[in-house]
């Protein structure tokens, strides 16, 4: 069975001919290689480019050992390329070759080749691999499957769907998998042999024990705000560990490089400024969130958080945790409060306010979810997210609830 990943094809077909190499990244197993080798194939063959215009190289084959040397692989590429008209090169797990940088930096002063590669290992996930290409490469970040792309091969309703989702992600391999106990199986398997393995072989680390355990405790507080002294402070009361601050701030550095997490700092909307810390993280993948701690906890209230957080990320907007401090008088006092925006997600100009509420029963609870979007003056629009199955609708505040299905499944629904 195959999973369209259209949303990603697309991004491929716009960047062709742009003169800078694309650069596929993402966590390890969330499809990179399949929509280059697969996908994109495919598409260039439909559209009449001709096969032997299309250099392909699986630089993980055996059958391709000799051509991880840099010299050899640059000879063979060059040797394809015999006439004027465009080739396509392109190259997965390109990490594997040696002084990699500098063959496709070469490649780029040829007229009639566009570039593309793709890799999987601790170096290749760094998030600073752009600048290898001194800014002539060109990011295409994947993500595991959205919801929406899962539900494409999901067999049952939305609602068993949302709680397989939630359960065990969006790697594809995973979601082509038939029983709970694979699936399981697997994501234990890649979260110990795979996803630390890549941060510790990338960094030189000695040991996985304090970096497993700072994932566990960042999996058991997902969109709970924290920082380095915070999780220094857990480590000491809940692991006896005595683990520096310093180190803390460090492996949470790794990890993101690793694409394993991803972190949303605070802003002040009215003071327009950042605040260092505290910030919130959360997980690329649920699936493999709910393997470091053995499918124990499933407080859907903060997994539909990161659920969103992943979707606003994978649809291009930078997401930040949004701060409204005010100032009133209440029984004669003066007070200071501060409340918190789940999400302020930029895109260009663009600028939306965002709660996630798993549940709005009473009106009591609905005036608690819209109070800090309220106190925002601004004209950029304001939402709540809910779980509960509601009619999509703007009330008189101007602030528009939609259900969590309606903004998951419909690729436009921030435009309403």
């Amino acid at each position: 069975m195959e999973i369209k990943r259209d949303f990603y094809l697309n991004q491929l077909i716009e960047a062709r001919e742009d003169n800078l190499i694309k650069v596929i990244t993402g966590i390890r197993r969330c499809g990179k290689s399949y929509l280059l080798n697969t996908i994109f194939y495919d598409y260039l063959i439909q559209n009449k480019v001709a096969e032997n215009h299309i250099i392909k190289i699986a630089l993980d084959d055996k059958s391709n050992s000799n051509l991880l040397d840099a010299d050899r692989l640059d000879e063979y590429i060059r040797s394809k390329i015999i006439d004027d008209n465009l080739y396509y090169i392109l190259l997965d797990e390109i990490q594997l070759v040696d002084k990699f940088e500098y063959v496709l930096n070469g490649f780029l002063r040829i007229k009639n080749v566009d570039i593309y590669v793709t890799g999987s290992n601790s170096k290749f996930l760094s998030s600073d691999i752009i600048t290898e290409f001194r800014g002539r490469g060109e990011e295409i970040k994947v993500y595991p499957l959205s919801f929406s792309e899962f539900m494409s091969v999901y067999k049952e309703n939305e609602l068993k769907g949302w709680s397989e989702y939630i359960t065990y992600g969006g790697l594809p391999l995973v979601v082509l998998m038939n029983t709970d106990d694979r699936k399981m199986k697997y994501l234990k398997e890649q979260q110990e042999n795979v996803y630390i393995n890549d941060v510790i072989e990338r960094n030189n680390l000695k040991s996985d024990n304090e970096l497993e355990t700072l994932v566990k405790i960042i999996s058991s507080s997902i969109g709970s705000l924290t920082n380095p002294k915070k999780l220094s402070d857990t480590f000491k009361s809940e692991e006896n560990i005595d683990i520096s601050q310093n180190t803390i701030g460090l492996y949470l550095k790794y990890l993101e490089e690793a694409f394993i997490i991803e972190k949303a700092n605070r802003y002040d909307v009215k003071g327009k400024k950042y605040i260092n810390t505290p910030l919130k993280y959360y997980f690329s993948d649920i699936g493999i969130r709910n393997s470091f701690i053995n499918f124990r906890q499933d407080e859907e209230t903060h997994i539909m958080e990161n659920v969103i957080y992943n979707e606003l990320r994978r649809r291009g907007y930078n997401v930040d945790v949004g701060l409204v401090e005010y100032r009133g008088k209440e029984d004669g006092k003066d007070f200071y409060k501060q409340l918190e925006i789940d999400f302020i997600a930029n895109k260009g100009n663009n600028r939306i306010y965002i709660q996630s509420a798993y549940s709005m029963p009473t009106k009591e609870k609905r005036e608690q979810e819209e109070r800090s979007l309220l106190k925002v003056n601004d004209s950029f629009k304001k939402m709540i997210i809910v779980k509960d199955y509601v009619k999509r609708g703007r009330d008189d505040n101007g602030v528009i609830t939609m259900n969590v299905f309606d903004f998951l499944l419909d690729e436009n629904s921030l435009n309403y």
